[in-house]
């Protein structure tokens, strides 16, 4: 029975690099590995084939071969001396032991929780952190810069971060000959792991540092300046590159975010770039007409004109009152929102004003009770007859 070809078996075009290649490759392997199909012979003899053609095209010289005398390159009979053996086409070399170990990284990894090998030395980047900070309305409107104080890991002086006490040096990890990660064969599969002796660095230290403890950090707080842009809002990150916990034995150091948290204001309620304030005002003058002073978020003052008859929950909109819209020049707008106020505590004679204020209504003087309760009289009238 004719082999098919192997580009044809891992999809891939004869021209494929070698990632193509080798990416085809883990893919099928994931697709038809025995264990996935509960010992089905097919799966696993097409597993087999798969792992055949990739023994044979991830090799330049054995590409080569095949690609000029196609299958007869390996069975003897191109001249060619053939690939056989414990490492060809069916055997299982290191370099299978390699990919296949890649590939369960790739299944299992994030699931079993287990870490690539870090590099070598242990320089390890340093941990972000998180800083939450609280600023005013009025700060978010004008910007500022801010000092923060924020204890975290610093390179140790001492050793200048290698961990290793002053003269001396890390040496290559005797277990793992400096590689970070030691193999163990488990039946049919090599198995890599990290090395339990330097914890996948490659290198140990035998004298550590008396002031950091071998770690190359220690504790310190310290003060950094922040800025803050015009019209940052709530739950608004900042980040300072560098800035968070240094790296372990000199890796790089993380980076800091700052979460911004902006107060409640005693008049604004914040939405967008926009600002609303709700303003009482008396009955007389919602009635009459007249002008109201209101506060606006830079300090300042603006006049509003109220119009005869103005009722509760009509707005006025002040232009370019409100917040600055974030790395623009935009402005948002303030909106006052009236509310007319109900008199409470009336003296005798208010008392008597009133009375003689409402004899002199009329359904123009009320316009909507007026209307609202003449339909409530045709209902029940309608329900009577």
């Amino acid at each position: 029975m004719a082999k098919q070809c192997y580009y044809e078996v891992l999809g891939v075009a004869r021209g494929a690099n070698d990632a193509e290649i080798k990416s085809a490759f883990r893919r099928l392997a994931k697709e038809c590995h025995p264990d996935r199909h509960g010992g089905d012979e097919t799966a696993e003899e097409r597993f087999k084939v798969v792992n055949e053609a990739y023994e044979i095209l991830k090799d330049p010289q054995r590409r080569a071969a095949y690609d000029r005398f196609g299958h007869a390159a390996f069975d003897g009979r191109s001249g060619f001396g053939g690939f056989g053996g414990g490492g060809g086409p069916h055997g299982f070399g290191s370099d299978f032991s390699e990919s296949m170990s890649a590939m369960f990284d790739d299944l299992f990894g994030e699931f079993m929780g287990a870490r690539r090998p870090r590099q070598r030395g242990g320089r390890e980047r340093g941990a972000d952190l998180r800083y939450n900070m609280q600023i005013s309305l009025a700060e978010a409107y004008e910007g500022r810069t801010a000092q923060i104080r924020v204890p975290t890991g610093v390179t140790c002086e001492e050793c200048s971060g290698s961990g290793a006490k002053p003269g001396t040096s890390p040496v290559t990890c005797r277990t793992c000959g400096g590689a970070g990660k030691v193999r163990a064969s488990q039946g049919f599969f090599t198995i890599e792991r990290s090395c339990p002796t330097c914890d996948g660095r490659g290198e140990v230290i035998e004298d550590p540092c008396t002031s950091c403890q071998g770690t190359g950090r220690v504790m310190r707080e310290r003060t950094l300046s922040v800025t803050i842009p015009e019209g940052v809002e709530d739950g608004t990150r900042i980040r300072l590159a560098g800035e968070g916990e240094a790296g372990l034995r000199g890796g790089p150091p993380g980076d800091l975010y700052i979460f911004l948290a902006i107060k409640p204001h005693a008049f604004f309620q914040r939405d967008g770039a926009d600002l609303f304030c709700r303003a009482p005002i008396s009955m007389t003058t919602a009635a009459l007409g007249g002008h109201i002073e209101v506060p606006t978020i830079d300090g300042g003052r603006s006049r509003v004109k109220i119009p005869e008859g103005s009722e509760s929950g009509k707005q006025f909109r002040l232009k370019g009152k409100g917040m600055p819209v974030l790395r623009s020049k935009q402005q948002g707008d303030l909106y006052i929102q009236v509310e007319v106020e109900t008199p409470k505590n009336l003296t005798r004679k208010q008392r008597e004003l009133l009375r003689q204020f409402d004899e002199e209504s009329n359904a123009e003087t009320s316009p909507e009770s007026s209307g609202f309760f003449a339909r409530v009289k045709e209902f029940f009238d309608g329900i009577g007859e």
